[in-house]
C-alpha cells in the first residue's frame, strides 16, 4: 500500500486579508480571474479565485508558489471545530492538500462554508450561486 504525502506543506491561516492588503507580487498571478477570499499566516498567503487557489510559502530563504486548479480537485472535504477549520483537498492524483483555518470568527467560518460550497459546486461541474460568488467578492458576510 502506497502512502502519499501532502503536495504542500500544511497552512495555518490566522485572517482574511482585504484586497486591497493582497501584495502586489501575490496579484501578478492572478490574472483574467475574480478573487473570491484570500487568506494570510505570518508570512503565506493563500488566495481563492473562481478558477483556482494559489498558495504562496515563503520559508525565509525562497517562495513556493503552488497553483491548484479546481478541476484537478476529486474530493474536498472542511472540518469545523471551535475556532479552527481544517479544509482538506484530494487531488486526482490521490496526493492530499490540507489548509488549516485557526482563530476564526462566526463571520470567517461562515465565509469558508459559503468558499466551500462554491469549490464543492466547481468540482462537480456545476455553477455556484451568484448569491454566494457576490457575496465572496463583495465581502459582505455576515452572520
Amino acid at each position: 500500500m502506497t502512502k502519499f504525502r501532502n503536495i504542500t506543506k500544511p497552512f495555518y491561516f490566522s485572517g482574511i486579508v482585504g484586497r486591497g492588503d493582497i501584495p502586489g507580487y501575490v496579484k501578478q498571478y492572478i490574472k483574467d480571474e475574480e478573487i473570491l477570499v484570500s487568506y494570510k499566516t505570518k508570512r503565506d498567503y493563500g488566495v481563492f479565485t473562481n478558477h483556482k487557489i494559489v498558495l504562496f510559502d515563503n520559508d525565509g530563504n525562497a517562495k513556493h508558489i503552488y497553483t491548484i486548479s479546481y478541476k484537478s480537485i476529486s474530493i474536498p472535504s472542511v472540518t469545523f471545530n471551535n475556532d479552527k477549520a481544517e479544509l482538506n483537498l484530494y487531488m486526482d492524483s490521490s496526493y492530499p492538500v490540507s489548509l488549516k483555518f485557526i482563530n476564526m470568527s462566526g463571520n470567517d467560518k461562515l465565509c469558508l462554508r459559503i468558499l466551500y460550497n462554491c469549490i464543492d459546486k466547481i468540482i462537480s461541474g456545476q455553477e455556484p450561486t451568484k448569491e454566494d460568488m457576490k457575496k465572496l467578492i463583495n465581502s459582505t458576510i455576515k452572520l
